[in-house]
């Protein structure tokens, strides 16, 4: 059975050039466009993994990822923030809260953020 995927992101090509990505390697992605939606999502979904942007619309990637981690149902999903702030306080307060790593999206190629993804669901 396909790996299900969340990516949490609410700049709209990268949503999709992730998800086209992701989705020809054989994942199962579903997609949120911002805080509360991704909340929702992963509650519905119950994905293998999500992929999470910090700078999101309505509340932020931490209150989200604070909010996942928080949910016993939630918890154990394990979260990789992917984001384009690279300052070490930031990279420092999303591993806090329980991201499993902390990848800056101009570091990065689609492709290298799909190996990412599969090397994390080994």
């Amino acid at each position: 059975m396909a790996k299900k995927i969340l990516i949490v992101e609410d700049d709209e090509f990268l949503r999709q050039l992730v998800s086209q990505k992701l989705s020809s390697e054989g994942f199962a992605v579903s997609l949120a466009v911002d805080g509360p939606d991704g909340i929702e999502k992963t509650k519905s979904v119950m994905p293998d993994l999500i992929l999470l942007d910090l700078l999101l619309p309505t509340i932020d990637g931490f209150e989200v990822l604070s909010k996942i981690k928080s949910d016993s149902a939630t918890s154990s999903i394990p979260v990789i923030i992917l984001s384009n702030l690279g300052q070490q306080e930031e990279i420092d307060r999303g591993l806090k809260l329980g991201a499993i790593d902390y990848l800056v999206k101009a570091q990065l190629t689609p492709e290298e953020i799909v190996a990412k993804v599969k090397t994390s669901l080994k």
